[in-house]
This record gives structure tokens, sequence and C-alpha cells, in this order.
């Protein structure tokens, strides 16, 4: 009996230390798949809407303080509704009613309350629509929540001013190969925040939490980057993509839409080591001196830039 008692308290112990990494490994595997399928379902859906701007009305006066804004409930009930099967629509007041939860998780661990608005996701990308010395402007739009017929929950922030595709940020037109890098924040039409199974938890970025943002008002972007729990030091453009493959064998560098989209949730994603810097991505053109740069993201104005291969710029890698 004693030899018995022994064994299965060893049992115990094995299972106790081995279930909860078996479980974690179970459940990484299970939101991966989901999230791979999610984002399938969604590009396809956004690809078949006929545009990404123009949804709903956005008011302000004298001051710049919104006070018509419809653009988010707009975009979902008159938009994605036609094109992706919605089971349920709320309102900026009843985000939780759509199965989300009012806590989040980042990637550091800290907790963050629900974005409601699109400031309170990202106050660089929000200007006023009646100050037209401004180069951007994204109205500070209320957030709406919808949930899938697959039970997923989502909360959208919505830009009903989007403008076109990179062809239009060049300086003296698309030949010159420089972007207009402070007219960036306009080519946003919608962000996502997603979480996978409502808020069963972990409600955690990373885990059954993710972004997702779409840009270009026609023949759209769809990008869910997967970032890196933390950043990499600075290193030139040369060094960057083994960097991040060397870091993890499924991460690589960011392209320009998937770092602008990091730009546009920092605050929410929070990776360890992040600074108000410019991170590479692997977007390469030519400028009209004839060299070679790479268009990178500035984390600390939503701008973008263009940069010789020589300097040291820190990286934050993505897997897809």
């Amino acid at each position: 009996m004693a030899e018995i008692l022994l064994s299965l308290t060893i049992i115990g112990v094995v299972a106790a230390i081995t279930l909860p990494s078996l479980t974690g490994n179970i459940n990484e595997r299970t939101w991966n798949t989901q999230r791979k399928a999610l984002y399938a379902r969604m590009s396809q859906a956004i690809a078949l809407m006929p545009a990404l701007n123009g949804y709903g009305t956005v008011s302000e006066d004298e001051n710049g303080s919104t006070v018509e804004d419809t653009a988010a409930e707009t975009f979902i009930t008159e938009g994605l509704s036609k094109v992706l099967q919605i089971n349920n629509i709320c309102d900026s007041g009843h985000l939780e009613d759509c199965g989300l939860s009012s806590k989040l998780t980042t990637l550091d661990g800290t907790q963050l309350d629900l974005p409601k608005t699109m400031k309170d996701l990202n106050p660089l990308m929000v200007g006023s629509l009646s100050n037209i010395y401004q180069s951007f402007y994204i109205p500070n739009t209320k957030a709406a929540a919808f949930e899938t017929k697959n039970g997923e929950s989502f909360v959208a922030y919505v830009n009903p001013y989007c403008i076109g595709d990179l062809q239009t940020l060049h300086f003296g037109g698309a030949s010159s190969g420089i972007y207009v890098g402070d007219l960036y924040q306009r080519t946003v039409c919608a962000n996502f925040v997603y979480d996978l199974n409502g808020n069963k938890g972990p409600n955690t970025i990373g885990k059954d939490i993710g972004v997702m943002t779409v840009m270009y008002p026609s023949d759209p972007v769809v990008v869910a980057p997967y970032p890196a729990l933390s950043t990499l030091p600075a290193s030139k453009f040369a060094a960057a993509s083994k960097a991040c493959n060397n870091f993890d064998s499924e991460y690589r560098m960011p392209n320009l839409e998937e770092g602008y989209s990091m730009f546009v949730n920092k605050n929410l994603l929070k990776p360890k080591g992040l600074t108000d810097d410019i991170y590479w991505t692997s977007h390469l053109t030519v400028a009209p001196n004839g060299i070679r740069v790479a268009i990178s993201v500035m984390m600390h104005k939503g701008e973008i830039d263009d940069l010789s291969y020589a300097e040291n710029k820190p990286l934050w890698c993505v897997k897809r």
C-alpha cells in the first residue's frame, strides 16, 4: 500500500509540473490556428467592400470637439455586415456587451482599459477636422464592437476620411520614391482589436487578443502583426533580418504596413524595450539621388521616414 501511495504521489507531482505547460501549448496552437483562420476571413471580407472610407458622419464644433460621430457603427452596419456574418453590434457605451473584457493585458504584463475612442487607442493618430494646418487628421471617433458568427469579438476604430495608397504619398509624384511621411496616419481606414474567445480569458495580447489594421480605401491591405514580446537593440539594416531570425526562427522584419499597425497599437501592445525611436521595416525604395533606402516608422510621431542602410536603428520583429 505504501508503494502504491508513493507512486501516486510521484505521478501527482509530475502531473502538477507538466500539465500547465501542456495545457499552455495546446492553447497556443489553438489560438494560432484561430488567428490565421480569422485573418483569412477578414481579408476576404474587406476585399469585398467597395470602399473603406465615407462611412457615417463626423462633425466638430468651432473648438474641434466632436459633436456627431456615427463612423464606426456605420462602417460595421453598412459595410462589414454585408460581407461578414455578424451576430451582434454594440455601440461605444456598451462594448462589453459584445463579449469584450473591460481590461486587457499587454505584452509586458500591464493591464489597460479597453480603448473606447481613437484617442484612447493612440492620441498621436488624432487631429482636428477644423485645423487646416495639421498635416494629418483622423477625428477622435468612438469605437463600436461586434461579434462574428464564429464567436470572435471585435472592437473597431474607424477613420472615415482615409486616403489612398503609397503612390499618392510621394513628393513630386510616384517616381520620386520619397514619401510624405507625415500624411501616413491618414492611410489607416480601420483598426480592430479582436478577442478569439470573448471575455473568457486570459484576455492577453499575443494569446487570445490580437490587432488588425486595414489601410488604403481602395485596393486595401489588411495586416495582423503578431509582434515579439520585446524589441531588439539597434543594428544596421543589413543585420536586421538575421537579428529577427536569431531571436526566433519564426520571426522576421515587419513590412511597412505591419510596422505602422504596430505604431497605431503601440500603447496596447506595449512590448518590453519600446522607445520613442525610428524602427526598421523591410520596405525598400530608391531615393531621387539613386540611393536605396529603407522606409521606417517613427514611433514618437507616427510618421514614416527614409533611412540609409548605414544607420543603426532598433527592431521590433513579427511573425504571421
